[in-house]
């Protein structure tokens, strides 16, 4: 039997290919500028992906990678809610 395939993501904050589950999902609701955090990985929209660790997340939104990859600005409040998210993982 053939193994299963596992998706691969990369890491907007380390540029690190990992497995799917293992990443926070940010998108951007198609046909508006909403953009949450997608916790199902089932929301349709662009989205981009962060590794579940503070550095990481710092490190994409420093450098502005989120809002490049979503192709619109994040919202100030949305950026504390992904952060606090971030941390209760840990």
């Amino acid at each position: 039997m053939k193994a299963k395939k596992v998706p691969m993501r990369m890491c907007l904050g380390c540029q690190e290919m990992k497995p799917k589950k293992e990443l926070l999902r940010i998108v951007k609701k198609a046909h508006s500028d909403d953009v949450q955090v997608d916790l199902t990985g089932k929301i349709s929209g662009r989205g981009c992906y962060v590794c579940r660790n503070i550095d990481c997340l710092e490190k994409a939104l420093k450098s502005k990678r989120i809002e490049k990859a979503l192709e619109c600005p994040l919202p100030e409040n949305l950026v504390d809610i992904i952060r606090k998210e971030v941390v209760n993982e840990q």
